[in-house]
């Protein structure tokens, strides 16, 4: 299986991931863990190029452009190749971001944004996605006080991150098959559990 977590910024999916893959191993599943941009050579230098605070001057298209290169090395180099082997593949962000951020975030037309999408991913759709949903006041402090990385999106105004979060809302209802969305404003312990819940679920069916 594919598996995607998406969220805004602060929802806290790469703390969730590495734990809910090592559960996953103990029950005996082989799983390899990913994220985006980033996960190969190549993407991860292309990552720096996006998040690096001091290029301000990028345009979205640009951004946009980035993200499909990066995206389409980790596709055919690692996502694709173990799903084929039967991994469960587990992805902090996908395709997804692209249509929230670039998308609707940068109001730019959602159509050519999927053409592109589609050009990079090679039409590899996840068989999962799971959204951490947090207001944006929420997850922007969580990431200021986490110590963690700051990047030149996370920077953005407060409107670009509403957009964010409505474009990953309005995406839900588009395709509520593929979505499962959880409340990451609740304690950690309590998103684990369920994020356990409806993988192990999904995986079963």
């Amino acid at each position: 299986m594919f598996i995607t977590l998406e969220g805004p910024d602060g929802s806290g999916k790469t703390s969730h991931m590495q734990p809910l893959a090592e559960w996953l191993q103990e029950r005996g599943f082989r799983v390899h863990t990913a994220r985006e941009p980033g996960g190969t050579f190549i993407s991860e230098q292309i990552r720096n190029i996006i998040h690096d605070l001091k290029n301000t001057e990028m345009h979205p298209h640009t951004e946009t452009l980035l993200y499909q290169a990066a995206r389409a090395q980790i596709v055919e180099q690692v996502l694709r190749p173990k799903r084929a082997e039967g991994w469960i593949v587990l992805c902090d962000r996908y395709a997804d971001s692209t249509l929230a951020y670039q998308g609707y975030g940068h109001q730019q037309n959602l159509d050519e944004v999927r053409a592109l999408v589609r050009y990079a991913t090679g039409g590899l759709v996840p068989d999962l996605t799971l959204l951490l949903d947090v207001d944006v006041e929420t997850g922007l402090s969580r990431r200021q006080k986490s110590g963690g990385e700051w990047n030149r999106l996370d920077a953005y105004q407060l409107d670009f991150h509403r957009r964010v979060r409505a474009g990953y809302l309005e995406m839900v209802k588009q395709e509520p098959g593929r979505w499962v969305v959880l409340d990451a404003a609740e304690a950690w312990e309590s998103v684990q559990q369920k994020l356990r819940k409806v993988v192990l679920e999904r995986i079963q069916k």
